[in-house]
């Protein structure tokens, strides 16, 4: 295997690889290396559980869910943040097939069980949750997903009836839309939300250089693949974002949100009622 080596450099390439395999498994077997190990086989649990339901809805939905809840972000950010407060009624706009409303059954799961990360903050367990979805096809999908309080139904959130709720919740969603009409909906997200209430929006920065055209290009790919007419994707930037929440009255902290991605993501946390996070 070592003849393409001449003889003088193979004992610095055996010192080299016996140092290389030192540092392995002296350096990275300590305390850190454990919890990092640890979260990591928590995570794929995690995954496994909230992907399960989605096996009667299909393939596709099988594998979409898997891969959506194990490769972005959002998800484990959510949980590692604190960010939904125990026994919340969560508005999900934009839906999807309802993989929010799984992976808080499977935190679910996972806290009742005793399996919970110690250095997390406590699972939301949340009093109800309710999707609204605009793709039919979507919206069927998410029914799948059951257990007390989960409710999820096919309608357009530039027109549906939001009610109130405690959290609300939109990923990666109203871009799809006209400024006129983002505006709009949030400004019905406040009043659902009053008078205390907390905004978990995931926006793309527009000023984000070309992490933030990759992700856009991607979302048009995957918006054409689930049914989605191919349009212009209306954006902001971070500071614009932030702006035009803060003129609604939210607190506003952002959270890098593309950890592991090429993306610009950024979840915008508002909170109407009290100190941003």
């Amino acid at each position: 295997m070592l003849r393409w080596i001449s003889a003088s450099g193979q004992p610095l390439l055996v010192g080299l690889l016996v140092g290389i395999i030192k540092y392995i498994r002296h350096g990275y077997n300590g305390p850190a290396m454990d919890q990092l190990q640890h979260i990591t086989r928590w995570k794929t649990e995690m995954v496994a559980t909230a992907a399960k339901p989605y096996r009667a809805a299909g393939r596709f939905a099988w594998h979409f869910a898997r891969g959506k809840l194990g490769g972005d972000p959002a998800f484990f950010g959510l949980l590692q943040n604190g960010l939904i407060p125990a026994k919340s009624r969560i508005l999900d706009l934009g839906c999807g097939q309802g993989l929010l409303a799984a992976w808080l059954a499977a935190a679910d799961v996972a806290s009742s069980a005793g399996n919970w990360p110690q250095e997390f903050p406590p699972a939301p367990q949340v009093a109800t949750y309710r999707g609204i979805e605009l793709m039919p096809r979507d919206a069927q999908r998410a029914k799948v997903v059951t257990g007390n309080g989960i409710s999820v139904e096919q309608g357009d959130i530039r027109t549906a009836d939001f009610a109130s709720a405690d959290v609300v919740v939109i990923l990666d969603v109203l871009h799809y839309m006209p400024l006129s009409a983002q505006d709009d909906v949030l400004n019905r997200v406040r009043r659902a939300l009053e008078p205390a209430g907390t905004l978990l929006l995931r926006i793309g920065d527009s000023a984000g250089g070309w992490p933030f055209h990759l992700s856009n290009y991607v979302d048009s790919v995957v918006a054409i693949a689930r049914g989605h007419k191919p349009g212009r994707l209306h954006c902001r930037t971070l500071s614009q974002w932030k702006s035009d929440l803060e003129n609604l009255g939210f607190a506003v902290t952002t959270i890098p949100m593309s950890q592991g991605t090429p993306f610009a993501n950024v979840l915008l946390v508002g909170k109407l009622g009290g100190a941003a996070v």
